[in-house]
C-alpha cells in the first residue's frame, strides 16, 4: 500500500513537471529568458545554471516551477514575457494545459498496445485479456450491501451445495442467481489481492431496479490492439474522456443549476491518494489508465478562467486584447491573490471531507 501511495505521489510530481516542462519549451521557442526551472519548491537543494536557465531541485517535493523573465511584475525587455505578442504569451501558458493533454494521448496509446481497462459485452471475446465481472454499484440494504461488498470487486465464482461455476461473464451471474433465489450462495470475489468467499441469499423479490442481491454488473478486460493502431486509439480515446469530464461536469452544474442531488463529490489530495491505491491494487494498466485520466482532469480543471490558473491568465490577456492595453499589474496580482487563496481555502476542506471518511 505504502509503495502503490509513494509510486502515485511521484506519479503526480511528474505530472507537474513535464505540464512546466510545456511552458518552458514554448517560452524558450518564442525567444522568452526562462530564469530558472525547478523541480519542488523552495528552499534550493541544488542548482546549476545552464546557458542562461538555472535548473535547481528543491526541498518542498510537491511540484515544479517555471521563472519566466516579466511573467510577474512586467519588465520593459525584447526577451520579456510582457513585451512578447499576446498570441505567443497566450502560447506559453497553454504549453502547460496541452502538455496534460499530450501526457494523457501517450499513456493511453502506449495501453492500447498493451491492454487497456475496458467496458465489454458477453459476446465480445476478439483481443481481450483477462476478462471479468466487476460490480459498480451494491444497494446499501441489499443482501450484497449487508455482506460488505463493495463496487470493484471482481466475481470470481459462484456455489451452492456441491456446485460451483467459474464466472466471466455478467448473464452467467445473472442465470445463476436467478435459478437459487432464496438459496444460500457463496461469491468468491476478488479485491485487490486479497480474496474473499462472501455467503448471501438472492432476494425473491427484490425492490424494483435493485435485483436479487443488489448489485450493478459490468464485464471488463484489457483490450489490445496492433502497435500501428494503438496511437490513432490512444488519441481518440483521450478525446472521448476530455468530452466525458466535460459533459460530467455540465451535467453537475444543471444539477446544482435545478437545485437537486448531482452525485458529483469533490475530492482532494487524500481522497485522489485513496482512489490511487485502489485502482494500483487491480494491476499497472489500470493504474496507467487512471493517471491519464487524472491528466485529463488537470488540463481541463487548469484551463478554467480562474485567476490563479492558467485560464486565468489567458482571461486576462483577452481582456488585455479587448481593452487594447493590459490590466494594471498591481490589479491583475490582487486579483491572483485573492482566487488563490480561495483555492487553498477549497483544498483545505475538501482535505478535511475526505480524511473524515476514512475514520
Amino acid at each position: 500500500m505504502l509503495l502503490i501511495i509513494l509510486i502515485a505521489f511521484l506519479s503526480l510530481v511528474a505530472l507537474i513537471v513535464l505540464h512546466e516542462l510545456g511552458h518552458f519549451v514554448l517560452a524558450k521557442k518564442f525567444g522568452v529568458k526562462v530564469e530558472e526551472f525547478g523541480i519542488g519548491y523552495p528552499p534550493r537543494i541544488f542548482g546549476k545554471k545552464i546557458g542562461e536557465t538555472v535548473y535547481s531541485l528543491n526541498l518542498l517535493p510537491f511540484g515544479a516551477f517555471v521563472k519566466i523573465k516579466g511573467e510577474i511584475g512586467g519588465i520593459e525587455d525584447s526577451r520579456s514575457f510582457s513585451n512578447k505578442p499576446i498570441w505567443q504569451r497566450a502560447f506559453i501558458i497553454l504549453g502547460g494545459v496541452i502538455s496534460f493533454w499530450l501526457i494523457s494521448a501517450v499513456l493511453l496509446s502506449f495501453l492500447m498496445a498493451l491492454g487497456v481497462p475496458t467496458a465489454i459485452g458477453d459476446e465480445e471475446n476478439h483481443n481481450l485479456k483477462e476478462p471479468k465481472v466487476q460490480i459498480i454499484s451494491v444497494a446499501p440494504d441489499s443482501p450484497a450491501g449487508k455482506e460488505g461488498l463493495k463496487a470493484g470487486d471482481t466475481i470470481k465464482k459462484l456455489q451452492i451445495t456441491n456446485y460451483e461455476l467459474q464466472v466471466t461473464k455478467v448473464k452467467e451471474v445473472q442465470e445463476f442467481t436467478a435459478e437459487h433465489l432464496g438459496e444460500k450462495i457463496t461469491l468468491t470475489v476478488e479485491r485487490g489481492k486479497d480474496t474473499l468467499d462472501v455467503k448471501l441469499v438472492p432476494r425473491e423479490s427484490p425492490p424494483e431496479g435493485e435485483g436479487a442481491m443488489g448489485i450493478g454488473l459490468v464485464r471488463t478486460a484489457l483490450k489490445k490492439y496492433p502497435w500501428y493502431q494503438a496511437p490513432i486509439r490512444g488519441v481518440l480515446a483521450c478525446g472521448n474522456l476530455t468530452v466525458a469530464v466535460i459533459q460530467g461536469w455540465g451535467y453537475a452544474l444543471a444539477s446544482v443549476i435545478r437545485g437537486v442531488p448531482s452525485g458529483v463529490q469533490l475530492m482532494g489530495p487524500v481522497g485522489i491518494f485513496s482512489l490511487f491505491a485502489q485502482v494500483g491494487q487491480l494491476g499497472v494498466n489500470y493504474f496507467v489508465q487512471f493517471i491519464a485520466i487524472i491528466s485529463i482532469y488537470l488540463a481541463l480543471f487548469n484551463i478554467l478562467p480562474i485567476p490563479a490558473l492558467d485560464g486565468g491568465k489567458l482571461l486576462f490577456l483577452g481582456i488585455e486584447a479587448a481593452r487594447k492595453r493590459p490590466i494594471s499589474q498591481k490589479i491583475e496580482q490582487q486579483i491572483t491573490a485573492v482566487f488563490f487563496a480561495l483555492l487553498i481555502a477549497l483544498i483545505i476542506w475538501v482535505t478535511i471531507k475526505d480524511i473524515a471518511k476514512l475514520f
